[in-house]
């Protein structure tokens, strides 16, 4: 209750599964009397997870009804349990729930009929509509005197989005991280928070940001492998962004500057990523290069020299293109096995991957491997489309190198009270 009045949390839900833990973990309970979640028929196991977090209020689409359709069943629910004022929170994660307590007080004390929240988070500032490439920006005096790699910005001098960008990118300025950081945030700390959000939500398990430009400090950190998957979440994420890694040079304020990345003329195949440098961090480099169908991303840290990173990420991408082979063991969408269901409206479901199912392995391995499925048993229905029903254990010469999550591709409902009480019986008797 806020001063006595009913406040439901609405979550219109389509693919939440990933997301809906911490959208629910942040929301402030201590005011919010109701969740009610609708799933829009999500091809993932959303519902499972919503169950999983105690959310009492479920709602269920049995068809996809679209976004206005879910809204509509959402804004039903509220009003059967008898809402004062409701809050419609997006389970992406979009939206911080961290704000939800100051947007409440708006409504609770009349100050306003309606409160909108920023769509900022989760798809980013670009994607979610914050900011567009043509948006001119202010200047910040911090932003103006950064130190470091500077793209050469001024104070009193508005910039565009798409010229911060490129300044960030290929001439790795400070100056326009910390600009484009106070354009969507308001400061650079609202930001950072922001980032380290994002780095959770990515399964950044070892990195901590302090500030938007990398410059050293004590508590900002991260690892190979976290930049790693940072990098490959651009490149997957940002299709019509991540061919700004691949420019070699840019002009801004009749300044030109190269891209840093030297590996962009020494191999055709190179693309990105993004170098970096400080005393304490030395030389570094994220570089990725396709050959064929293959994409490889290299993580070189703390070498020398400018040169050095360079030779030694081409060492790596040229080892692990040589070395390595990339093996499809199961197409998008391929049966791995059909596992056996009780009280389902059929006896078995497919299991398998929502995407091609790939792994690098060296040379000659892939003739010595083996997997093995580890099911969850007994199954009962309903089944749900996306919902993890076991394991592949992959092993090479009979030892494990990888676990991989297992689920369904198709949806089984439960089945009527008869059949359910006939598989209740064969499960008494097996």
């Amino acid at each position: 209750m806020y001063l006595g009045q009913k406040v439901v949390i609405v979550l219109p839900a389509y693919r939440a599964a990933l997301t809906l833990k911490q959208t629910v973990d942040e929301i402030p309970m201590d005011i919010v009397d109701e969740v009610v979640l609708v799933d829009d028929k999500s091809p993932d196991n959303t519902v499972e997870v919503a169950r999983q977090l105690g959310i009492k209020h479920i709602v269920e689409h049995q068809k996809n009804r679209g976004y206005g359709g879910n809204q509509k069943s959402c804004y039903d629910k509220a009003k059967e349990l008898g809402a004062d004022i409701v809050v419609m929170l997006h389970p992406d994660y979009q939206y911080t729930p961290k704000l939800l307590t100051s947007m409440i007080a708006l409504l609770g004390n009349g100050v306003y009929p309606v409160v909108f929240g920023s769509r900022i988070l989760g798809g980013g500032a670009l994607k979610g509509g914050v900011l567009n490439p043509d948006q001119v920006v202010p200047v910040s005096e911090k932003a103006w005197k950064t130190p470091g790699s500077r793209m050469f910005v001024e104070p009193n001098r508005p910039v565009r989005v798409d010229e911060l960008l490129k300044g960030m990118i290929v001439q790795s300025g400070n100056d326009a991280c910390i600009a484009l950081a106070e354009a969507v945030a308001g400061t650079e700390a609202a930001f950072v928070e922001r980032m380290n959000r994002e780095a959770q939500r990515l399964g950044l398990a070892n990195t901590r940001f302090m500030n938007v430009t990398g410059l050293p400090d004590a508590q900002h950190y991260s690892t190979a492998r976290d930049l790693a998957l940072l990098a490959r979440a651009v490149i997957r994420d940002f299709p019509d962004f991540y061919p700004l890694y691949s420019t070699r040079e840019y002009t801004y304020n009749k300044i030109t500057q190269p891209n840093r990345n030297r590996l962009l003329w020494l191999d055709p195949t190179v693309d990105g990523v993004k170098t970096g440098h400080t005393e304490s961090a030395g030389y570094c480099l994220i570089s990725s290069a396709k050959r064929g169908p293959r994409r490889l991303v290299s993580v070189v840290l703390g070498t020398a020299s400018d040169s050095v990173r360079a030779q030694e990420s081409l060492k790596v991408l040229n080892f692990g293109f040589q070395a390595y082979d990339a093996v499809k063991l199961y197409d998008k969408g391929q049966a791995v096995s059909s596992l056996r269901v009780y009280k389902g409206q059929a006896n078995t479901v497919k299991a398998g991957f929502d995407d091609d199912f790939v792994l690098s392995l060296g040379k000659g391995v892939a003739d010595r491997l083996r997997v093995q499925l580890v099911s969850q048993q007994p199954l009962m229905a309903p089944v749900r489309r996306g919902q993890v029903l076991g394991t592949l254990k992959v092993l090479v010469d009979e030892k494990p190198i990888g676990e991989y999550a297992v689920t369904a591709l198709e949806d089984v409902p439960q089945a009527g009270i008869i059949g359910r009480a006939w598989d209740s019986l064969r499960l008494f008797f097996e």
